[in-house]
């Protein structure tokens, strides 16, 4: 039996309750085998089993009292998986299907994702099981606050920058951040997406979605093609969508169809992105109450099935699984030539190998959506300088910043006999930085 396969079988011992983070691991470790032949030394450190458990994992309880003033206690996790190469970073998600085996998935992908960026960031990811969908200003500043009352003894700037994720966004960032600077007396960027009055970055809302899409040019490209004329279907309808489908019409593409967890709209001639914006953004409205049904737009109830809409590209940008087989082969089926995560994992391995399959190009995740972190990471370049970059010279930075990712992928897929797989070859180039760094520091 291969290294790879004894340490994935104890690993699916190890975390039989976890789904998704065995899905991302197995994921994972199906494709470093030939890593493993080429660098026969990281076997003997025992390199890969301390490589897919977490240095640590953090939960603690989060009591908060609401507007009725009734105690609520809500879980806070934290894993940090990783700080070969830097401090760990990653997001924290506030939504009601948190727990331990989720965050635990998220911070073993940001260990890759965060290694292709080229910049010194390890892993993590953390949360709540809080939802913060209808409660007030007053109720979500409470449980931040909690939250971080016990959250703050395990990050700083050095050690730990999280960041946001699903359920948290500007409003979140802030109420975290003045309760870290009341309890530690200092001023530090020990969170990234901070608001601009106190060290945030520009590009920083945009950046997910837009580096995502600098990265389907890129791939695009590999066979002559581009945006330009394309009809683009893109799940969810928060940040990432949202700046997605505004760089895809700068770059003459169409974004034909845009959903929630409860619906999607559907407009051959294009839908209005504007309207979408103001009504999640501002008025924090659902998706059906965000379109003009007398411009032909229309509305669907099941989110699920925007994918049987025919489009040239599809970007899910919703959530974990979203795409499963019957949705791949309907895409395929459809001619769709193109397929972009800019969620976590929306893409079942049976939807990804469709995908292969069937010659249609593949970015996951891991490189395609990288733009956020990597955006982040310059947010805490920018508060360790004390300086600003414009939104010319951080977009300039992030479009390099996600060509090379790219570049790294192929180049790793082609070198270990996956030619054509992306996903392969950002599984080989995130692990092989960061295996590097851990055998160099021994056994820790």
């Amino acid at each position: 039996m291969s290294y790879t396969r004894r340490v994935l079988d104890t690993v699916l011992k190890r975390n039989l309750h976890e789904p998704e983070f065995l899905q991302a691991a197995t994921e994972v470790l199906n494709t470093l085998e030939p890593v493993f032949e080429e660098h026969p030394h990281y076997e003997k450190t025992g390199l890969l089993e301390r490589f897919v458990e977490p240095e640590r994992q953090i939960i603690f309880r989060v009591p908060w009292l609401d507007d009725n003033g009734i105690t609520q206690v809500n879980r806070g996790f934290r894993v940090q998986f990783s700080s070969a190469i830097g401090p760990y970073k990653g997001g924290l998600r506030f939504h009601p299907s948190v727990y331990i085996g989720i965050i635990k998935f998220l911070a073993f992908e940001q260990i890759l994702k965060n290694s292709l960026t080229g910049l010194s960031i390890g892993g993590g990811k953390g949360g709540s099981d809080f939802d913060p969908k209808g409660k007030s200003d007053n109720e979500v500043m409470k449980f931040c606050q909690s939250f971080m009352t016990e959250l703050y003894r395990h990050v700083g700037a050095d050690l730990d920058v999280p960041a946001g994720d699903i359920g948290v966004g500007a409003r979140e960032i802030g109420f975290l951040y003045g309760q870290y600077k009341r309890i530690r007396n200092t001023y530090e960027g020990v969170l990234t997406g901070k608001g601009l009055t106190y060290g945030g970055s520009l590009l920083r809302t945009e950046a997910t979605g837009y580096g995502l899409v600098y990265f389907m040019e890129e791939m695009l490209l590999s066979r002559k093609l581009d945006f330009k004329g394309k009809k683009v279907s893109i799940s969810g309808s928060g940040n990432v969508a949202i700046y997605a489908a505004k760089k895809i019409r700068e770059l003459g593409g169409t974004v034909i169809a845009m959903s929630d967890s409860n619906g999607f709209i559907h407009d051959d001639k294009g839908i209005d992105i504007e309207k979408v914006q103001t009504g999640k953004e501002i008025e924090r409205k659902r998706i059906k109450e965000c379109f003009l049904p007398e411009s032909g737009t229309e509305y669907n109830e099941n989110c699920r099935d925007i994918w049987h809409i025919k489009c040239d590209i599809a970007l899910p940008c919703a959530t974990e699984n979203e795409i499963d087989e019957e949705a791949a082969q309907n895409l395929v089926k459809n001619g769709c030539a193109a397929v972009g995560e800019g969620a976590n994992m929306p893409c079942t391995p049976e939807a990804i190998e469709i995908f292969l399959k069937n010659n249609v190009l593949f970015g996951p995740a891991k490189a395609a959506n990288a733009g956020g972190v990597a955006t982040s990471a310059l947010e805490m370049q920018q508060n360790s300088m004390r300086t600003f970059w414009t939104f010319e010279e951080v977009d300039l930075k992030l479009k390099h910043i996600m060509k090379d990712i790219y570049s790294k992928c192929s180049s790793a897929a082609n070198r270990y006999g996956f030619k054509g797989n992306l996903l392969a070859g950002a599984n080989i180039a995130g692990f092989l930085k960061v295996a590097d760094a851990m055998y160099s520091h021994g056994i820790v």
